[in-house]
């Protein structure tokens, strides 16, 4: 079975930017920042599984369980972190982050 990957590979190609502009166009908003993380994350898994498919291996299709899995994990722990510091200081600019540091 024949397939061309061109168009599930620009697919990817096009969540990945969006992502990437999303990040330089919204980085004073924390939630924003996180989705567009998180579309990155999709945008890799997405060609994980097109090459995996299309070279006939399971590899690929194991990876993208795992990222998902470590991208989940994450997702969990930044919504926590944001939410105990919008408690602390009732806002969620990006400006005042610095105060994170340890």
């Amino acid at each position: 079975m024949s397939i061309h990957i061109f168009p599930y590979l620009l697919v990817s190609l096009t969540v990945f930017f969006i992502g990437i502009v999303g990040i330089a166009l919204n980085y004073r908003s924390v939630i924003l920042v996180v989705f567009c993380i998180e579309l990155i994350f999709l945008s890799v898994n997405l060609n994980l599984v097109f090459f995996s498919y299309y070279l006939d291996d399971m590899v690929g299709k194991l990876f993208v369980i795992y990222i998902l899995t470590v991208a989940a994990s994450e997702s969990a722990i930044a919504l926590a972190v944001l939410v105990l510091y919008f408690k602390i200081h009732n806002s969620l600019s990006m400006d005042h982050l610095y105060l994170l540091h340890g």
